[in-house]
């Protein structure tokens, strides 16, 4: 229409922060939050952060029904007069789990639709956060220690970079596929720098069975990107190694996977892995994973 401008809304550019490992990456310009988002987020909750949250609800939403109760005096009946606000919240409580001890009750009409509010909120409350709880027990956790140190020494006269993993499960992870990607920064012939990802050859990739420890290994040969490489020269270049593990676990029959980075100050060159495998004969093997991080000067 003439005569009038169309402002356009201008939306505040959005942050979002993820943590990967060490490295912590902002988006900026995308959506922020999604209601979706809420379930991942709970489910990302370690137990204790997930507990609180919990209970902040529970008794956030008891309050808000009790401060709805209140606006009518009267609407509950067998309530004291001088503690009215705390009758109303355990009322509230009782009303919410449907437990209904019988002393006190709604008794008039605002009471009943109040209450009817209520108990449909507490039916769907409990349905969430039993399924919550469900997953939350049933999701299957890889259980892998890394070695907190990447290692570079002489093996078999030959450099080779080796990293330890530990298989913390009581039981064996089967179809197990080990991964270690490096990243690094490399000048361009037009200026400047790209971030330049290689899939580091590993002698062996993949087992059958993944029942305790075990040392991935890199030989830094003619084809591998880390010929020539020194602490300084990872550190400039922001180097960075991501060591991934994915399995089945047998008892979900469900498939898992961890993974840990390592930057240049997890780095020793000159060093390997003390020997944590003690063997008794008959096949008895112990591990000692007390050791699984130490290292010890090649020779």
């Amino acid at each position: 229409m003439r005569g009038k401008r169309t402002k356009k809304r201008q939306r505040k550019p959005s942050q979002v922060s993820i943590r990967s490992g060490q490295v912590e990456f902002v988006k900026v310009g995308t959506d922020a939050w999604r209601w979706r988002d809420v379930y991942r987020w709970l489910l990302g909750l370690r137990w204790p952060q997930f507990a609180a949250c919990v209970a902040s609800l529970y008794v956030g939403l008891n309050l808000f029904f009790a401060a709805l109760y209140s606006l009518e005096q009267g609407s509950i009946a067998g309530s004291t007069g001088g503690h009215w606000f705390f009758d109303y919240f355990f009322f509230s409580v009782q009303t919410l789990a449907t437990v209904g001890y019988g002393h006190m009750y709604p008794q008039t009409l605002y009471g009943h639709v109040i209450s009817t509010i209520e108990i449909m909120t507490g039916i769907f409350l409990l349905a969430a956060m039993t399924g919550l709880i469900f997953v939350r027990f049933s999701r299957p956790i890889a259980r892998v220690v890394f070695s907190n140190s990447i290692v570079i020494a002489p093996l078999n006269g030959k450099p080779t970079l080796m990293v330890r993993i530990g298989n913390e499960n009581q039981h064996s992870m089967v179809e197990a596929e080990f991964r270690i990607m490096f990243s690094r920064d490399e000048p361009l012939i037009e200026g400047g720098n790209f971030r330049y990802f290689y899939v580091l050859k590993l002698h062996f990739d993949r087992l059958t069975v993944f029942p305790a420890a075990l040392t991935l290994r890199h030989t830094i040969d003619g084809k591998s990107p880390l010929v020539g490489a020194t602490i300084e020269s990872i550190e400039s270049s922001r180097a960075l190694f991501l060591v991934s593990v994915v399995g089945i676990d047998p008892v979900l029959a469900a498939s898992v996977q961890t993974q840990k980075d390592y930057t240049w100050r997890d780095i020793q060159f000159g060093h390997r892995f003390v020997e944590i495998y003690t063997e008794h004969g008959g096949g008895h093997l112990t591990v000692d994973y007390g050791r699984l991080h130490e290292t010890e000067p090649a020779e």
